[in-house]
């Protein structure tokens, strides 16, 4: 009566036999699929970055923007066209973690809904997986400004 349970032999024979169904999962495959896609992503996005500082004479520090802005575009064309879902399913969190991931979290959305109008559908529903992405980001970058305003105004840095 110390809080343990004892199984019951009947808990066991389904325990057994949930084991001898269960489905094994490549899990070593699935890692080298969700690294070798995410790195061909981190790839192109390295490439188009290197592409506005050769082309439109941006910085390393301000090409960032620009090549984020593009891997994102891209990401909602190939949503669009229904391409990128096949890249998720054979890449899994390989597909999904870079930002390419939330670009296709906002377009899926939209065109789930977009039977329900542009505002109340599309709009209303478009930011429902990425939305806390976003809110995440910006007060995150709250509270990093305003410890850095803090530390600047005490003299620490």
């Amino acid at each position: 009566m110390g809080g343990t349970k004892q199984k019951t032999a009947e808990q066991e024979k389904y325990e057994q036999l949930q084991k001898k169904h269960e489905i094994q999962r490549p899990v070593v495959k699935n890692c080298l699929k969700a690294f070798w896609v995410g790195g061909t992503i981190c790839l192109i996005g390295q490439a188009l970055s290197y592409f506005y500082i050769h082309f439109f004479n941006f910085t390393e520090q301000t090409a960032g923007n620009p090549t984020v802005a593009t891997l994102v575009f891209i990401s909602m064309l190939l949503t669009g066209f229904g391409l990128y879902d096949h890249l998720g399913q054979y890449a899994g969190a390989g597909s999904a973690v870079p930002v390419t991931g939330f670009g296709n979290a906002v377009i899926s959305a939209a065109i789930e809904h977009r039977t329900e109008g542009f505002v109340l559908g599309v709009g209303g529903n478009m930011f429902k997986l990425a939305g806390s992405v976003i809110l995440f980001g910006v007060f995150s970058a709250f509270v990093v400004a305003l410890i850095k305003t803090l530390l600047v105004m005490w003299g620490v840095i």
